[in-house]
């Protein structure tokens, strides 16, 4: 008799990528077998996907890019990454079916709805995006990350809290050095697209700090590629230590050693901030249609974790001051460090787990 097969249906960007990856790598130890169904988009996030996780390339679009004629092919595509992901899915019957969102996930969560498979979503934000809402009432489960999260009447879900990578786990309530006169670190992260505002506003924040506290300051700034050179050569001007790249692969181990984290709020950044315990400024993306990054940021600024700065605030000059505000009180620094591990749920991966088995096991019996 072979594994249990669960696949995880997740979009292009690493809001989705990082929690489905946290998933299978759960379910691969708990003896299952695990396909990834995303696009080619999405599949540039899966380099730290275990190598036992068969990732399967679907057809799938989004309105929100391309011209007129890219939107126009978009039912067609779609349907397309339907009908494959159906004819998959009866070769290789699936025992519980989980979308993360995006626009990837429709075509193996249109599939399972078709032939009628165990199905469960996942929400990260504190705000349904928009693939989770179209099938919200059409699952078995819904997962919320945040909590609460905005539902339709009638419908319940499930707190579990938002998974985190095995390596996140790894760093989990490390020890926290407060700040002082000796090296600190600033991580500042803009999404896993990067952030121009974060890249605008927050050099030249820094560059505003006290020198007393600036010659200790070692920055690692996540900026897009198109920002990058101009964001590196304003730190070098500066003369301040950073490194600039557009991407870390080794955010758990630079947030385990930073004094501060400067970032968005994107669902999976506060799970990662709150598991490993670090003060935050946080800056919700204002573009976004549901203003789910307040949303999510919510429960570590009510906590005392964390600072939130609208976008209509991040000034040069405020952000100097809530970044002095931090590095300026060690006692109030490890405090927000204790808060934010307060509101951390990294058992998240595990429960979310428990309700696939659950909802497999159910299934099995109708």
């Amino acid at each position: 008799m072979s594994a249990p097969l669960l696949i995880i249906a997740a979009g292009g960007t690493g809001g989705h990528m990082f929690p489905a990856q946290a998933l299978a790598e759960v379910m691969l130890a708990r003896g299952w077998r695990v396909r990834l169904s995303t696009d080619a988009r999405g599949a540039r996030y899966t380099n730290g996907f275990p190598s036992e996780v068969e990732i399967v390339e679907v057809s799938s679009a989004t309105f929100a890019r391309g011209g007129l004629l890219a939107k126009a092919l978009v039912p067609l595509r779609v349907c397309m990454g339907v009908l494959g992901a159906t004819l998959q899915m009866m070769r290789d019957r699936p025992d519980v079916v989980v979308g993360f969102g995006g626009y990837p996930s429709i075509p193996a969560l249109g599939a399972a709805t078709l032939l009628r498979l165990p199905r469960m979503i996942h929400e990260q934000n504190g705000v349904l995006g928009r693939v989770n809402e179209v099938f919200v009432k059409r699952v078995d489960r819904v997962a919320c990350g945040t909590w609460p999260t905005a539902l339709p009447e009638g419908i319940e879900g499930v707190h579990v809290g938002n998974p985190v990578r095995a390596a996140v786990l790894e760093k989990a309530g490390s020890g926290y050095i407060v700040p002082g006169d000796y090296p600190m670190e600033l991580l500042v992260m803009g999404g896993s697209q990067g952030a121009r505002i974060l890249s605008d506003v927050v050099p030249p924040a820094i560059a505003g700090l006290p020198m007393e506290m600036l010659r200790n300051i070692r920055v690692s700034h996540q900026a897009r590629r198109e920002d990058h050179d101009r964001v590196a050569g304003y730190y070098e001007e500066q003369g301040i230590d950073a490194d600039v790249q557009p991407f870390f692969d080794d955010v758990p181990r630079r947030m385990s050693q930073a004094q501060l984290v400067i970032s968005r709020a994107g669902a999976s950044s506060v799970a990662d901030i709150s598991v490993i315990g670090r003060p935050s400024i946080l800056v919700p993306l204002a573009a976004a249609i549901r203003d789910e990054q307040t949303a999510n940021a919510r429960g570590l600024v009510e906590a005392g974790a964390a600072i939130m700065v609208p976008e209509s605030m991040a000034d040069v000059e405020n952000v100097t001051e809530q970044i002095k505000s931090v590095l300026d009180n060690p006692d109030g620094a490890l405090q927000m460090a204790l808060a934010a591990l307060s509101v951390g749920k990294p058992e998240a991966a595990e429960d979310l787990a428990t309700m696939v088995e659950e909802l497999a096991q159910k299934g099995s019996s109708t």
